[in-house]
């Protein structure tokens, strides 16, 4: 099922689909709003995945991430829909999102989730 941002990613041909190899993406300007309390809060996105038949174009990745600046969403939420997001563009063989959160209350969050295709 699509997600509202979706349509955002675009994807290109994996010159190499036979060949495992990894790719690492680091986003560290990610910026959602907080839905409990409307402030924004601030996070790294690292996308670590070794590509299937396709591979994502990152002025894409860029513009997708840049549609949840003004959602009310809660860090573990956002990370599963970008993942669930990414994998259905891409399905890639592996991926790992991790999103490191900034202190807020002098907390901060990780969330880490791993994908493996037909796991």
């Amino acid at each position: 099922m699509a997600t509202p941002f979706q349509d955002q990613l675009e994807v290109f041909d994996n010159s190499f689909p036979d060949r495992e190899y990894e790719i690492e993406i680091t986003c560290p300007e990610f910026t959602s709003i907080c839905p409990m309390t409307g402030q924004p809060d601030f996070g790294t996105l690292i996308f670590r995945y070794v590509p299937g038949a396709k591979c994502v174009e990152l002025k894409s990745l860029k513009l997708y991430l840049q549609k949840f600046r003004n959602e009310g969403i809660f860090y573990e939420n956002v990370t599963n829909r970008i993942l669930d997001d990414f994998v259905e563009m891409l399905k890639p063989r592996r991926l790992t999102l991790e999103s490191h959160w900034g202190p807020r209350g002098g907390i901060s969050s990780v969330i880490t989730i791993d994908y493996e295709e037909n796991s």
